[in-house]
């Protein structure tokens, strides 16, 4: 381990003083994402694509 010189010493106890406060603290948890639809207007939407889609198929097939 390299030896600290009186200088070194000195900036690194007031840095360790400074973050003190932080050490220890959670980090800011992300925001979620906000769809602009309400989720009751996005099931109707995929139950139409979904429920087209497969009377599609059952034309083709019959």
């Amino acid at each position: 381990m390299a030896l600290q010189t009186p200088k070194q010493r000195v900036a690194n106890s007031k840095f360790a003083k400074k973050n003190v406060g932080k050490q220890g603290k959670p980090r800011d948890v992300e925001e979620k994402v906000q769809i602009p639809v309400s989720r009751t207007w996005l099931f109707v939407l995929i139950f139409l694509v979904v429920g087209g889609g497969i009377l599609e198929l059952i034309r083709l097939i019959f």
